[in-house]
Parts: C-alpha cells; sequence; structure tokens
C-alpha cells in the first residue's frame, strides 16, 4: 500500500503533465530542436575557404640529454664578459645588446605555390582573371535598351561610374542645382548633367535582396579592405583580413562540388590596408600591408611581385585615375609617399599630417585634387599641382573632435563624405568645397571591428554604411538622415567595410570581423 508521500508525488507527477500537456511543451521543445539542426546543417553547407591539410612531420623526435649523461666533459666556457652578480648589488646585465627579433617578411617575389592557402587549385581564378584580360569587361551601351542606362548623351561628371542597371532600377537625367551647376563650370569647363539613380515606387529595400548563396567566408581573420573587380561580366570580390590573407570569391562559379569559387593567398604577414585591380590590366592587383610592404600580384605569371618594402607601416593606398604607373601611398604617421612603378623609386614625399593617413582618394573629375584622412581628427584637400617640396598646403580642412577613418568622393566630384569616431559622417560641396555640414551616425565600434567607412552608391544621392545592429544604414545626404536599413536574417554580423560595383547598379559587398562577405543585389 502506498504511503501518504508516495501518494503526493504521484499527484504533483500527474498535475505537472496536465500543465504541461496544456502549454504544449514537448511540441515547443521537439520544434526548437529541430530548428537548431537545420541551421547547424545550414551553417556547415555555407561556403567558405579551405586551407589546405598540413604536411605531417617528417622529421625524427629528439630526446634532449645532459653532457653527463652522453658521458662528455662539462662546457668551461664560464660567464659572459661584463657579468655582475645581482647580490652585488646590481642586476644581471650584459654588455651586447639582445638582438632584434627577425621579421618573417620576405623580401622577394612570391610565388603562387607558396602563398597560396587554399585547398584546391587555383588554375580557375588563373583562367578567369586572364580571360577578363582577353575582353571587354565594361561593355558598351545600348540606347534604349531594356537591362541598359538610357544614355543618349555622355555624361562626363559619372562616366567613371556605372554604365549599366538591372531590373527595377533606372537612371532619370536631372537637372542640377544653380549652385552645382556653377562650381562645376567654373571649376572644370565642362557641361554638367548630372544622372540620378531613383527605385521604382520610391527607394525599397525589397529591391535589393540578399540570397544565401551569396554568403561566404572568404578569409580566416577581420576583414580590412574589401573590393570588387570592376568588371561588369565578371562577379568577383576581393578581401584583405588582418592575417595578411587576400581572398577572392568569383561568384559566378557554377561547379560548387569540385571548386566553390574562394581562393586565399598569403602575400603578407600583417594586416592588408589595401587592394587595387589595375586599371587597364585586370589580371594584376596591388596590395598594401602593415608589414610595409607594396606587393604586385601578377596572374599571368603566377607571383606576388615585391614593389616597395619599409620597416614602416602602411596605412592606405590608391591610384589616380587613368594613372597606372604611380601609387601614392601613406605610410607611417602623416607621411605620404608617390611611387613610380617604371623607375622603381619615390618620386615625391611630404608629411601631411600628424598621424596616420587612413584613406586617400581622388576626384573623379580632377584627379589632381586628392582627398586624405587621418587619425589626427582632419580631412584635407590637396592640389597635386601646387604640392612644392616643403609641406604643401591643404586647399580645404574638415576637422574632427575624434579619427577621421575614411575621405571619399562622390562619383560627380562634387561632394566629399567623411566618417569619423566622433558619430559623424561630414560631408563638404560647393566650387571649393567650402560649404561643410555633418551628419549624425554612430560609429562606435569596438576594437574587434573594422572602423566604419561611409562609402557613395552609384550616384549622388546616397551613402551606404555599417550599422552596429547587423544592418547597413543607407544615409541621404541632402535630407541629413538615414533614410533606409538593409538588414537580412543572413546577415550575421556587423558589416563594417563596404564596397559598391562601380559597373552593376545595385550589387553592393559588405564584410565583416569573421571573414563573412555578403553580396546585395538588385532583383
Amino acid at each position: 500500500m502506498a504511503t501518504e508521500y508516495e501518494r503526493k508525488r504521484l499527484e504533483n507527477i500527474r498535475r505537472n503533465d496536465e500543465m504541461m500537456a496544456a502549454l504544449n511543451v514537448r511540441a515547443k521543445a521537439s520544434s526548437l530542436l529541430s530548428a537548431a539542426t537545420a541551421a547547424k546543417r545550414c551553417r556547415d553547407d555555407s561556403k567558405s575557404f579551405k586551407k589546405k591539410k598540413p604536411k605531417p612531420a617528417t622529421t625524427p623526435t629528439v630526446i634532449r640529454k645532459s653532457l653527463r649523461t652522453r658521458g662528455l666533459n662539462p662546457d668551461s666556457g664560464g660567464l659572459p664578459d661584463g657579468f655582475s652578480d645581482f647580490r652585488m648589488g646590481s642586476q644581471i646585465t650584459h654588455n651586447k645588446p639582445s638582438p632584434k627579433k627577425q621579421s618573417p617578411r620576405l623580401l622577394a617575389p612570391l610565388p603562387f605555390d607558396s602563398a597560396y592557402e587554399g585547398d584546391g587549385s587555383y588554375t580557375q581564378l588563373v583562367d578567369t582573371l586572364l580571360g577578363v584580360e582577353s575582353k571587354s569587361c565594361r561593355g558598351n551601351l545600348v540606347k534604349g535598351e531594356i537591362g541598359s542606362v538610357k544614355d543618349e548623351i555622355e555624361s562626363p561628371m559619372v562616366s567613371t561610374r556605372s554604365t549599366s542597371r538591372v531590373s527595377k532600377v533606372f537612371v532619370k537625367k536631372e537637372e542640377p542645382d544653380d549652385s552645382f551647376s556653377d562650381c562645376v563650370k567654373k571649376e572644370f569647363d565642362i557641361p554638367v548633367k548630372l544622372e540620378k539613380i531613383e527605385f521604382e515606387d520610391g527607394f525599397d529595400q525589397d529591391l535589393l535582396s540578399l540570397e544565401p548563396h551569396n554568403v561566404a567566408r572568404v578569409v580566416p581573420g577581420r576583414i580590412f579592405v574589401v573590393q570588387f573587380l570592376p568588371c561588369e561580366n565578371v562577379k568577383m570580390v576581393a578581401a584583405g583580413d588582418k592575417l595578411g590573407n587576400v581572398g577572392f570569391w568569383n561568384l559566378d562559379c557554377e561547379n560548387e562540388e569540385e571548386d566553390d569559387g574562394i581562393y586565399l593567398f598569403t602575400p603578407h604577414s600583417a594586416p592588408v590596408s589595401s587592394i587595387v585591380f589595375q586599371q587597364k590590366s585586370l589580371s594584376k592587383v596591388i596590395s598594401s600591408s602593415y608589414d610595409g610592404l607594396i606587393r604586385l600580384m601578377d596572374v599571368e605569371k603566377s607571383v606576388f611581385d615585391l614593389v616597395y618594402s619599409t620597416d614602416e607601416a602602411i596605412f592606405s593606398l590608391s591610384q589616380r585615375p587613368n594613372d597606372e604607373q604611380s601609387l601614392y601611398f601613406g605610410e607611417d604617421y602623416g607621411m605620404f609617399n608617390i611611387w613610380d612603378l617604371r623607375a622603381g623609386k619615390s618620386v615625391f614625399h611630404w608629411e601631411l599630417h600628424e598621424q596616420r593617413i587612413n584613406s586617400i582618394d581622388f576626384n573623379p573629375q580632377n584627379p589632381n585634387v586628392m582627398a586624405t584622412s587621418s587619425t589626427d581628427g582632419t580631412a584635407c584637400l590637396w592640389d597635386l599641382r601646387s604640392m612644392g617640396a616643403k609641406k604643401p598646403k591643404t586647399l580645404t580642412t574638415l576637422n574632427h573632435s575624434r579619427a577621421v577613418h575614411s575621405a571619399y568622393f562622390s562619383p560627380s566630384g562634387l561632394l566629399l563624405a567623411t566618417t569619423s569616431l566622433d558619430n559623424y559622417i561630414g560631408i563638404l560641396s560647393g566650387s571649393n568645397f567650402e560649404n561643410t555640414y555633418k551628419i549624425y551616425h554612430n560609429n562606435n565600434t569596438s576594437r574587434w571591428i573594422s572602423k566604419f567607412r561611409g562609402v557613395w552608391g552609384w550616384d549622388d544621392s546616397y551613402i551606404y554604411v555599417g550599422n552596429l545592429s547587423k544592418k547597413i544604414d543607407v544615409i541621404n545626404p541632402k535630407l541629413k538622415r538615414t533614410v533606409m536599413e538593409l538588414h537580412n536574417p543572413l546577415m550575421k554580423a556587423i558589416p563594417c567595410r563596404i564596397h559598391c560595383h562601380p559597373y552593376n547598379v545595385g550589387t553592393l559587398a559588405g564584410s565583416t570581423a569573421g571573414g563573412q562577405v555578403y553580396v546585395w543585389t538588385a532583383k
């Protein structure tokens, strides 16, 4: 016969079972378990680089033995010269200075076979880039044809930007403001005709989509720079990370079983600060790094050539439009260098800032005008034609209260956007960029995330910048506020660095601290 305690226990069990059945707890727990299993399976199936397996060690294990056990006489060399016992009232000192730690940098050309870290072969990447070299990748505009820009008169103000469009996106000719018209005619002496990219039924995030096959982990470390291959026919992304890796992701790769389109190289031993595709030779890619090296990836020769080396870090690198024989880069604390690739030497060397130069950009309509941003809290405009041997003078300076991590010209060259840690996006306009105002935006990233850098879209209408809530903010400089947020459940990390495709309107890439790249495309 059951005791009173046993009867109470059974009664409690029955009551708890009835409560759980009423709340349907077991069914919900089963659904959560199945969802977690599906999410894990999705993560396992996602695209990612595959590092080659390390070769097993072939050297035998050496067991250390003392001189006594080996039957040898003890070493009687004695103490080194200049040795002082701490018991005599001083610490142990040596006359000879301690040797410096050897740098792991390789100051020589680096073959692809030595730099490649992928599991498969990189021959498909070589064939793709060489194929781009043999044909025009920018295409020709067909007047009035669906899927292309209707451009009856070529606009010099946007000749370096978008040359195609996708469905639900069209380019509308618009008469510019009087202030813009006056400044362009005065400064550049060219006809003014701006193009404005508009979206049907207003700007709607549903027009830009993020698909699962457009998400991949391209590099293992935190991404410092992400760039599209400037080619309309090939959709490829290059990313450089904190560990010195440069990864290429061909989104057009169809045979995913044998080749997922991701190719990983390690040409540097420190964070990669910049990646530049040669303007007239896309099979040559220039990269700079904090290790003080600038390398030229020559796909035809399958080698990373050494272009420049220094003991100081290189924080930024750029090229002027229509000038692929010169490199413009910032090294050390505020030093700016112009390097001639043909002569293999420095042409000019100036100290432009008090702290490091984070970005270098050139006006697309007047390449003699250059913009730099610096950790010293300033963004400056320079005229290369008036820069003498001594420290040159700035055309315009925009001051922020904290470090400025980017300063980029708009596609028309009429505006300049800066991004600073003081939580502001700065805008400069006017004939001499004398008009300035700031737009609030939270740019306080942690030390584990690359600093935000606002980039222009395909015209002067929108600026794209990362959001700490794992989104991409779309800022309208005219309205001086954020007008839209791009977000998707697939984007599971903060997109710190962004790049808009220079020829395919509506295609942009966001990169994260975990090495992932998310490519948004227009529907």
